[in-house]
């Protein structure tokens, strides 16, 4: 029996959210972890040579751009008490990363054993607690295993408990963390339009089966306040719990509206026994339709929405893949500096906080499974642990509007995974029939691109083949029917090596990348991609500098400089402004080529990049004419330095403010 509810007393559900908040804990396993490189049996830890960290912790932080960075076995171990007020509870362990394998003992019993880096996967503990402290072994290894993808890739494969580690305090009757560590809850936007919307809620249990449970579901609007009410006595056995599936309609829904407006719901779940609430979760996600134009390109809810966003890797200098949500958060705020609407989180299943971040930031997501370049063809164990992954990345990242499509290959050139593919595809779309997949390739006429409901391109004209404007005559010669998606483009640059008039892409594995030439690609690049409304999607390559341990070229060895933000994400290149003069919706003033200052050539031109009005140039006290801008780009040329101090500076005019730059740029006649 189904119950619909829809006038609510705020109160009474205020105070019971109150009651029921802690009937289940989270408790960060974060501090007095010890750490010893090198593989070890059990019974020998203590003849280890001990290291204190704390987790999230990745071993290659420091090695990971160095050709013979670590990749190898460690072990991790830490303790807890058995505290009074956890005991009668059941105990779960959750670790969001282990890259690549772990084996997890408690007490000297092994728990389970996880392969892949990237997805979440949790074990309960409850019959192996003891009083007083319980001892956790995680041996772990990131070492090369043609079982378990990635099997090769432009990066470097970081080791380590580099997420974080929990332990999941929770009723004996709960809501299930145990189907591939997701939140147990579904929710399923099955028909969305502008004027209703219909959510299918399923929510996963586990529960004695003598237990007489029911699940009531409120779904909170936007703005917090309560809107409707489902409970649900029925439910279906399915393996190791018990399902409850109810639907929830919402009449003139606010939607998820990209950058215009992020609506979240939130839908409140409790488990109730006998009319008690004895478990409770919230899940947020948002309403929103999308489709693709084979000419017109993408439409978000109805509207046309060209995504223009970037690629992202998850790794730092020092911390590798063992970033901190303060991290996550500095990244999101550059993406959203510079105006993107998306960003394909590259190559792998990236930290659910950044999906979350995505969510309210507005940014439509391309989320992808690490199956790059090669599969191990003819073996059952690598497909299997492949499938293993992308439903782990499905069902934990399920509910999450941001994410538009599922990513299934990146680069596949060798052997004949087109069956694999196949597989891979019904998979996600039996896991989830809302959404597309995707994949990105740069070998035309594979069998396996056709597999995908969508196939973008891996492309890089005016960098490893040809000038800039032929992203043009790629992009046509690429269209086939359903309309583009370009998933990388790009180039390298180091933001301390310059030329001005550079007309060609330098040596790409060389040590000189002129910060001058990838700005060149990218205005020739983005002008032909625009020219095209069939173009229903592109991602810059990349968003910011990232570790590649066998690269060895520009101004950093073991990186890919393709960024348009340094490493450290300390400075933001030229091309990065070029693209929020064209993206963003704030005022942009940019003058470019500031960081060349020493000069040795008198005659220059000076290119400004603006979205502002009466874009005014001056040199040396002087103004100079205006000049047409393309794509916002403003270009005087010919200009003539003096020798020693030579002042540049801009002004420009937006909704009737004034907005400057100013560099300084020393002219030496040798």
């Amino acid at each position: 029996m189904i119950k619909h509810i829809f006038t609510l007393c705020i109160s009474f559900f205020i105070s019971c959210f109150v009651a029921s908040a802690q009937l289940r804990e989270v408790i960060p396993l974060v501090d007095g972890w010890q750490f010893a490189k090198g593989a070890v049996p059990l019974t020998e830890l203590s003849s280890m040579d001990w290291e204190t960290v704390s987790v999230p912790h990745c071993w290659n932080a420091h090695d990971a751009t160095s050709p013979d960075y670590y990749r190898g076995e460690a072990v991790y171990r830490c303790t807890f008490p058995t505290s009074k007020k956890i005991r009668g509870k059941r105990i779960f362990i959750r670790f969001e990363a282990v890259s690549q394998e772990a084996k997890v003992y408690i007490n000297g019993t092994l728990l389970g054993e996880h392969q892949g880096a990237f997805g979440a996967f949790c074990f309960e503990i409850t019959p192996y607690i003891k009083k007083g402290n319980n001892e956790i072994v995680v041996m772990a290894s990131n070492a090369h295993n043609d079982d378990i993808a990635p099997l090769a890739g432009d990066f470097t494969k970081f080791g380590g408990i580099y997420r974080p580690v929990s332990l999941l305090i929770l009723p004996h009757n709960c809501i299930t963390p145990l189907d591939y560590a997701s939140s147990g809850v579904y929710l399923t936007p099955t028909s969305v339009s502008d004027t209703r919307a219909v959510v299918d809620v399923k929510v996963k249990v586990d529960a004695t089966p003598a237990a007489s449970i029911s699940l009531r579901t409120t779904v909170y609007a936007p703005d917090g306040n309560p809107l409707a009410v489902v409970t649900t006595d029925d439910y279906t056995d399915c393996e190791q719990s018990r399902e409850y599936n109810s639907n929830i309609i919402i009449e003139n829904p606010q939607l998820w509206d990209g950058l215009n407006a992020p609506h979240r719901y939130r839908f409140f779940c409790e488990l109730l026994q006998e009319g008690r609430v004895v478990d409770t979760l919230s899940q947020y996600t948002g309403l929103r339709y999308y489709t693709i134009d084979a000419e017109k390109g993408f439409f978000l809810n109805g509207k046309s929405y060209p995504i223009r966003g970037v690629n992202r890797h998850q790794d730092r200098p020092g911390k590798g893949w063992a970033i901190s949500n303060a991290d996550h958060d500095e990244d999101m705020r550059l993406i959203q500096e510079i105006g993107a609407n998306g960003v394909r989180l590259a190559h792998y299943p990236q930290s659910d906080y950044i999906y979350t971040l995505c969510d309210r930031a507005g940014m439509l997501v391309w989320a992808e499974i690490p199956f790059i370049e090669r599969a191990t063809d003819g073996s059952k164990v690598f497909a299997d642990n492949l499938k293993q992954q992308l439903v782990e990345m499905i069902r934990q990242n399920y509910n999450h509007p941001s994410i538009f499509c599922w990513g299934l290959f990146n680069e596949l050139g060798k052997g004949h995974p087109e069956g694999l593919v196949a597989e891979l595809n019904a998979l996600a779309h039996k896991e989830d029939p809302t959404r597309i997949t995707v994949a990105a390739a740069n070998n035309d006429g594979r069998p396996e691109n056709t597999v995908p409901d969508y196939l973008a391109h891996n492309t890089y004209p005016g960098w490893y083949w040809a000038g800039p404007e032929t992203m043009g005559p790629s992009i046509d010669w690429k269209n086939d029917g359903k309309g583009v998606c370009i998933s990388e483009y790009g180039a390298g640059a180091s933001v301390s090596h310059h030329k001005q008039g550079v007309t060609s892409a330098p040596k790409t594995d060389g040590d000189f990348h002129p910060e001058e030439w990838q700005a060149t690609v990218h205005e020739g690049n983005y002008r032909e991609i625009t020219k095209r409304d069939f173009v229903w999607g592109t991602f810059v390559w990349n968003m910011f500098d990232f570790a590649s341990a066998t690269r060895h070229e520009g101004d950093a060895p073991g990186i890919n400089d393709k960024g348009l933000v340094t490493y450290d994400r300390k400075t933001p290149k030229d091309a990065f402004y070029f693209y929020k003069a064209n993206w963003s919706r704030h005022p942009v003033v940019y003058i470019t080529s500031r960081r060349h200052d020493r000069r040795h050539e008198a005659v220059t031109d000076v290119k400004v990049y603006s979205n502002c009005q009466n874009v005014t140039l001056t040199v040396n006290g002087v103004s100079l004419p205006l000049v047409d801008s393309d794509h916002n780009v403003y270009i005087w040329k010919n200009i003539t330095l003096l020798p020693g101090e030579n002042q540049i500076s801009v002004s420009a005019v937006s909704a009737g403010k004034t907005y400057t730059d100013r560099c300084v740029w020393y002219y030496e006649n040798e």
